[in-house]
């Protein structure tokens, strides 16, 4: 399967910007810090709902409510990206972020459900700027080499996914101690991870890539007009089409992950796998998701991003239907299902990251990648919503099967795309195609 953005030759011919290998560099410091604060609403927060609001149906609302702050930390994030720079929206993001668990450590104290609402909302944003670090890095990337860049930013997320879980029991320990509830651990480290991760930006995030990856293409679009001009912004053009592809991989890998992860550790307890057994899945969970960042940029970028994304729609659909056929009393097996489900997730998140990114120019690029992201969050809500729901009326299994049935749909999408795209050999050309249509420039 290939497409028009797909290249066989591995020579780069765009050299990397003097700048990338520091701002790689810190990002992934920052993703290694902000990657523990994951664990806290994906493991803790459908306990905290079913313990809080008293029903395994409504558990999923936990879920959809940091996925909403999620989409509005996007939108926030992107828009202050493209007025200012990656720096400051970034640390914006994980500045709500530690607010976020700061008032959920409240809701638990308090035992108060509106705290907890608006905590988890404002932890979303915190999980919005974790996501939009991986276009940082793609920013001052050559096109050979941008899905690496990308699944590098996620790779560094791992450390902090794999280390979240595994502290559960000792930030337990220090809630108690502290006159908190022992399910307010994870989000004490949440607190902590969010701070270190927005101090790490501000003050090494130097130069902003964003910025950098501007004032680079207008200078060049000036001497390839022979001007020795920066061009005039607002005259980009996109791929439309690798975009919708893009997006629309990223929205339905997105969905079926997070329908299927929610409901596990609610899933597990029912059958009585404590708090340490579940963490321990979804923490073998989160190493996949982000562990195997160097395969998928490995794979979208030398063998293709439409035969990554059709990859993660196998891989998911083996992911569903392992989950729905795990006997419930087996932590391996269910282990064993979201490693394939964390696996499929990486592989269509950094094909879907590298085709949008593909398809933007710079100019246009921060505030699109965040109403993107905006679709991909709100498609995290609908999982999240739908799965207590699914699991309530029909049951674990069930919601499982359904998940890798619906993600399937990629593959003719896939098809599709590749069989209407031009000859894949101007992959390192990123001009836009005759039928390509302007995207007016939005001001932020």
């Amino acid at each position: 399967m290939r497409s028009r953005i797909r290249e066989t030759d591995t020579t780069p011919e765009h050299p990397e910007h003097p700048a990338q290998r520091r701002i790689l560099a810190v990002l992934v410091v920052a993703q290694m810090l902000s990657g523990a604060a994951l664990a806290a609403g994906i493991t803790i927060g459908a306990l905290l709902a079913e313990e809080m609001l008293g029903t395994t149906g409504l558990a999923g609302v936990s879920s959809a409510l940091f996925a909403v702050g999620a989409a509005a930390g996007a939108v926030g994030i992107g828009r202050a990206c493209r007025r200012w720079g990656r720096r400051p929206g970034l640390a914006l993001g994980y500045g709500a972020g530690a607010l976020g668990s700061l008032g959920v450590v409240g809701a638990t104290v308090f035992d108060s459900v509106t705290l907890l609402f608006l905590g988890l909302l404002a932890y979303g944003a915190g999980t919005a700027s974790i996501l939009m670090a991986r276009y940082a890095g793609a920013d001052l990337a050559s096109p050979e080499r941008r899905a690496r860049a990308v699944s590098t930013v996620l790779f560094a997320t791992a450390a902090g996914a794999i280390a979240g879980p595994a502290l559960a029991g000792v930030m337990g320990d220090l809630a108690e101690a502290l006159g908190a509830p022992r399910l307010a651990g994870p989000f004490l480290l949440a607190l902590l991870a969010f701070t270190a991760a927005a101090l790490v930006v501000v003050v090494f995030l130097r130069p902003d890539p964003l910025l950098l990856s501007r004032a680079a293409a207008a200078a060049d679009d000036g001497r390839a007009s022979g001007s020795g001009r920066p061009a005039a912004a607002g005259t980009a053009r996109v791929d439309r089409r690798v975009l919708f592809t893009g997006a629309t991989v990223m929205v339905l890998t997105q969905l079926v992950m997070i329908g299927i992860m929610t409901m596990t550790p609610v899933h597990m307890a029912e059958h009585g796998h404590g708090e340490q057994a579940a963490g321990v899945v979804i923490g073998v969970h989160l190493g996949a998701m982000y562990l195997s960042s160097p395969l998928s940029g490995v794979l979208a970028d030398r063998v293709g991003r439409l035969f990554t994304a059709a990859l993660a729609a196998l891989t998911l659909f083996a992911a569903g239907v392992v989950a729905s056929l795990a006997p419930p009393d087996s932590a391996p097996a269910l282990a064993g299902a979201l490693i394939l489900l964390g696996v499929g997730w990486n592989l269509g998140f950094v094909a879907g990251t590298a085709l949008i990114t593909d398809a933007l120019p710079v100019e246009v690029r921060a505030s699109s990648q965040g109403l993107v992201d905006v679709g991909v969050t709100v498609a995290g809500a609908t999982g999240g919503l739908a799965s207590g729901v699914v699991v309530a009326v029909s049951g674990y299994p069930a919601l499982a099967l359904s998940g890798g049935l619906l993600i399937l749909v990629l593959l003719p999408l896939a098809a599709l795309t590749a069989a209407l795209s031009p000859p894949a050999a101007d992959r390192r050309a990123p001009s836009p195609a005759p039928a390509e249509e302007p995207l007016p420039e939005n001001r932020a």
